[in-house]
């Protein structure tokens, strides 16, 4: 059965991903969009099998090509489920949007979705990791990505509630493609907290933090009001050693080791010194 939600995935050169994104949202989704930023692999040709839904749109960044997708689709339905091409939905979390949708319509405006990270082959479910809930279906009436470089969150205006299942992220298909593509991350968010450094932020637009908020605000909060007080490059080593330690990230074995290193004190070591570099220059 269709449900009446419109799903958007953004792709480029997701040859490899699209495919099984696909196949986990094609037995629900009321109309499939795939959003393509130029992909010069088979991604388009595989989406195709698919939906006829296909649209190019050049990239600027993650929020506004999120946005654009909302402001500019011929979208069908009131209800709208962002995914990425590397991600899946389990049969679990299309049961619980079937029971949420069948014969009503839901009394809130959003829902809340636990990711599901796996990192060379390895689901993990330590560290702080799992669960971790994100805002990813919700009235596009209602909600919007935050305009942010790096680290942006949707949102809603409206009550918002929780959906079981997972969105399984498969996180990178080696360790070559998921330090180049972090590496460009971390100068996204080296320049996005340098902007949210000056004294003109935050943008009210945004998502505030709060400790007693959404699990979304309380990361939100204590990423600018703890880890963002900490000295550069002292917080990398703090963060780490609370992830694996603290939050049992060594229960994740070998393939947990590396990516709690590699995420936790590698790439944020990397942001730091993107900082200071920056700074050191200005």
């Amino acid at each position: 059965m269709n449900l009446p939600i419109s799903v958007i995935i953004l792709t480029f050169n997701e040859e490899q991903n699209i495919a099984p994104c696909l196949d986990s949202v094609k037995d629900w989704a009321g109309e499939i969009f795939v959003v393509d930023s130029g992909s010069t692999d088979r991604t388009v040709e595989i989406a195709r099998r698919y939906t006829a839904n296909i649209v190019t749109n050049p990239f600027i960044n993650y929020a506004r090509q999120r946005n654009w997708s909302q402001a500019n689709l011929p979208l069908a339905y009131d209800w709208v489920f962002h995914l990425d091409a590397g991600e899946q939905v389990t049969p679990e979390l299309a049961a619980a949007l079937h029971t949420a949708f069948t014969d009503s319509t839901p009394p809130v405006d959003g829902f809340l979705i636990n990711r599901r990270a796996i990192f060379m082959g390895r689901w993990i479910k330590h560290g702080g990791i799992y669960p971790t809930y994100h805002l990813r279906l919700y009235r596009h009436t209602k909600g919007s990505c935050e305009d942010r470089e790096y680290d942006q969150h949707f949102k809603v205006e409206g009550p918002v509630a929780t959906l079981g299942g997972d969105i399984i992220d498969e996180i990178a298909p080696d360790l070559n493609s998921w330090t180049l593509s972090h590496a460009r991350w971390a100068s996204a968010e080296a320049a996005e907290q340098l902007k949210q450094s000056k004294p003109d932020s935050p943008d009210k637009n945004q998502v505030q933090g709060r400790l007693f908020g959404t699990a979304i605000e309380r990361r939100r909060w204590l990423r600018r009001s703890v880890y963002g007080r900490v000295p550069l490059f002292v917080r990398p080593f703090a963060y780490f050693m609370y992830r694996y330690f603290v939050r049992l990230g060594f229960l994740d074995g070998v393939e947990g080791f590396i990516f709690h290193f590699l995420q936790g004190f590698w790439y944020r070591f990397y942001v730091d010194a993107k900082i200071w570099e920056w700074r050191m220059k200005n």
